[in-house]
């Protein structure tokens, strides 16, 4: 007999596992559905990596691949839990648009309470509406972060902004609007309207953080402290909600400039939802007697 060699005098015997099976036999079938997680769901875990992703480069610069190899998951679970990409993005804004909405309405109800029997002060309400964004991407940790990124890139397009925004956000800001022009009831109902859309760019140029007022500043100013631009946005949008109403009451009294012309479906403000009227309303007896508010402080 030839002598051994090293591998085989190191070589272990095979050690069989599970039942025996019979020469032939099919293997035993893999169930169906997702694999367990490990740690944190599967759900949640692709939602997170989406998440972080389309903040970073876009819906479009983003394919499923991308998003469950980094959440270390098969690429069929996209479908199986979401339906596709278009819907995962839409879970991924549903996910936090939810905790935001609640906690402004909180805050707008409880200004409300204090100004009563007068509506809410402007401020107040500005604070109620911008407070709830900035506190959380400062300081609800990557998640947040990534989101209000996100956001900002949904806001400034032209193909899922009007959609997406509208579905998700529109009934609380039409509620804000309302308490606004309850606060401001001498105001024309479009600048009511063209000064929140100017709150709206600043939000979305704030969460964008692309450092451009760093450069600018010589590092005076860092894009990412939103305690700083908290401290300054509100005072900042309350001036320009009021002068913008002063130049209309200007105007309407033809001290002004003249208004432009007006279409007849433009001559008829936006109809206010009931709900919207409820809450809005909750700090007057009636939509007439709101005008005890910042006008008067005005004049």
């Amino acid at each position: 007999m030839p002598p051994f060699t090293a591998t085989q005098k190191n070589a272990a015997p095979r050690k069989r596992s599970g039942a025996a099976t019979t020469p032939g036999a099919a293997a035993p079938a893999r169930p169906r559905g997702p694999r367990p997680a490990r740690g944190r769901p599967t759900r949640e875990r692709i939602l997170d990596s989406a998440e972080k992703l389309f903040a970073r480069r876009g819906f479009h610069g983003v394919s499923v691949r991308d998003i469950t190899q980094d959440a270390g998951v098969d690429v069929a679970l996209v479908n199986y839990h979401f339906g596709g990409k278009q819907a995962l993005l839409d879970s991924v804004l549903e996910r936090r648009s939810g905790v935001l909405n609640a906690e402004r309405m909180q805050r707008l109800q409880a200004c409300i309470e204090k100004a009563k029997p007068d509506p809410p002060q402007l401020d107040d309400i500005i604070d109620a509406f911008t407070h709830p964004l900035l506190n959380r991407s400062e300081r609800g940790g990557p998640g947040w972060k990534a989101y209000f990124g996100l956001i900002a890139q949904v806001n400034n397009s032209t193909e899922l902004g009007g959609v997406i925004m509208t579905r998700y956000f529109d009934p609380v800001v039409r509620v804000f609007v309302d308490a606004l022009r309850d606060t401001l009831p001498d105001c024309d109902p479009r600048d009511v309207y063209w000064s929140y859309h100017f709150l709206s760019g600043a939000l979305t140029l704030t969460f964008a953080e692309t450092g451009r007022i760093d450069n600018l500043s010589g590092g005076l100013c860092r894009s990412s402290d939103l305690d700083s631009v908290h401290e300054r946005l509100v005072p900042f949008v309350a001036a320009g909600f009021r002068a913008l109403c002063d130049v209309g009451k200007a105007r309407r009294l033809g001290t002004g400039r003249a208004a432009p012309a007006r279409s007849p479906a433009a001559r008829k403000a936006p109809a206010r939802s009931a709900g919207a009227r409820t809450v809005a309303g909750a700090g007057s007896g009636s939509d007439a007697g709101a005008g005890a508010g910042e006008s008067r402080k005005q004049k």
